[in-house]
This record gives structure tokens, sequence and C-alpha cells, in this order.
């Protein structure tokens, strides 16, 4: 059977994918048209239906959970591990709604996060991710809410930060920050599902026993980025979760749908995982 998997080419996806591409562990009869895209894309693609298997921020989980349902391995999901809002200079918080932000999608649990720290902002500009830290340079936008590698790299081009917005949630909610996960399309049959779900962890098993042979893959879609600041990205956004969300990070899950979607029931969020 032929499945479509979309991911990110960032670093925390491809070294966690890479034994799953490269066929390392038993496929059991699964084959996957591999799909890579920024991840608002995907959450975009997602919300057609364009995949099978696709990653997912949690923010566009809670609108497409009709349509998709999360595997317990492969999230994106921790603590002090949330976005960054930088500028060129410091700004009084009291402010922020002042200030034209660049986001990297409406559909990210980074743009969910900054409304929940400060729901004031009202002028955003929507960009790729990885072309804010320019932006917010150039003066296109008078900051910034950066996610991925660029927690790593914005200090060494002179910008500052203003806020963490993964902080912020973490303090107000005590739940881990949750950032995104791998969803499989609920019209599969649940056998199907389930045998996804294995590979997946057994991908991420394999990836965090053998972690250098991935490298080339991982490398190759890096976008040029310093081994050290790749590693830095898979250290910080692969982790226990990544390998079982277990019930800490469902509970971070559900505080997210509870808080967009006041008032959903028990029952709806227990459909929300497989397994």
């Amino acid at each position: 059977m032929q499945l479509s998997l979309g991911f990110s080419p960032c670093p925390n996806d491809t070294f966690m994918f890479e034994p799953l591409v490269s066929k390392r562990i038993n496929m059991q009869s699964l084959e996957f048209d591999i799909h890579m895209e920024d991840v608002e894309r995907l959450n975009r693609d997602a919300a057609v239906s364009r995949f099978d298997i696709t990653k997912m921020s949690f923010n566009a989980f809670t609108g497409l959970s009709d349509r998709y349902q999360m595997l317990t391995s492969g999230s994106a999901l921790g603590n002090n591990c949330g976005p960054l809002l930088i500028a060129r200079k410091e700004f009084p918080l009291s402010g922020i709604g002042n200030l034209k932000i660049a986001i990297p999608g409406y559909n990210t649990t980074a743009w969910f996060l900054l409304k929940y720290a400060f729901p004031e902002v009202k002028d955003v500009k929507e960009m790729l991710f990885s072309d804010i830290e320019n932006a917010v340079l150039k003066g296109e936008a008078d900051a910034g809410l950066i996610i991925h590698e660029n927690r790593f790299t914005y200090a060494s081009k002179g910008l500052v930060k203003l806020a963490d917005m993964g902080e912020i949630w973490e303090q107000s909610t005590g739940y881990p920050i949750p950032l995104g996960g791998i969803a499989v399309r609920r019209d599969l049959d649940d056998r199907i599902k389930e045998k996804i779900n294995e590979l997946v962890h057994r991908s991420i098993r394999y990836a965090f026993d053998h972690p250098g042979t991935g490298l080339p893959f991982i490398r190759a879609n890096a976008q040029e980025m310093d081994d050290k600041v790749m590693q830095a990205h898979i250290d910080l956004y692969v982790n226990k979760y990544s390998l079982d969300i277990g019930d800490e990070g469902r509970a971070a899950v559900f505080k997210l749908f509870k808080t967009v979607h006041p008032g959903t029931t028990e029952d709806v969020l227990s459909g929300l995982f497989v397994g």
C-alpha cells in the first residue's frame, strides 16, 4: 500500500523520518510518496486533505480534527522551545499592540501563542519563517515571531529578544509547549493508522540509536545550515515526547484545543489521537 507523506525539511523532521525514507526499518508492506514543504504550506495542504500523513501545527489541527487524527509519535512538543518575538531594539511589552509583526503563518502554533500572550496584537505580516529575521533587519516589520533554527541565529545578527511565547505558555498553564505533530487522515483504516504510528515510532527510535546515519539526508535538506545549529535544532525539538507524546503531552494539546474551542467535550478530546 502506498501512502503520501508530507513533512518539513527542518532538521527535527528529517532526523525523525530519515530511517523511514531510507527504509532502514521494517516497512510492514507500506510505501511512502515523500513530499517536503514548509510547515505553513503543509497546514494549508491539510485543509484540502492533500496528504494521507502530514506534519501539522497543533493550532491548525484545532480546525482540522474532523479530517485528521494525531499520531502519538512524531510530535514537536517540549519545554523552553517556544517561538520568540525579536526586534532590532528593545520595545516595552506594553506597546506590542502598536508594532507591525512578521509571523510565520496564521495556522502555526506560533501565531496562536502570540495571540495567547498578547491578544492586543493586530498589525501582522505573514511570510515564510526563514524570511522573518531579514524582514526585521530591513525595517519591513518592527518585530518578528521566529521559529525553528532562527532561535539559534537571531542574536548573531544583532537582533534582540522581546518575549518568549513558550515561556509565557508554560508559566500560565503549567504544560509543555505543543508545537506540532504528525497527523493521519481519519478515513484510513484503523489498522493502517496503527501501523503508521508504529513505523514513525520505530523510525525515531532508530534515529536516536544511530544518530550519525541520517546526517547526509539531514544536511542535504537543511538549507546550508551550520552543523552546530542543525544539531541544536534536533536536540531541542526531538525528545521523549517525539517518541511517545504521553499523558502530559496529550494534556498540553487538550489545553490548546480547549483554549481555541472552549467547551470542547471529553468525547472529542478522546478521539484526537490514534490509539
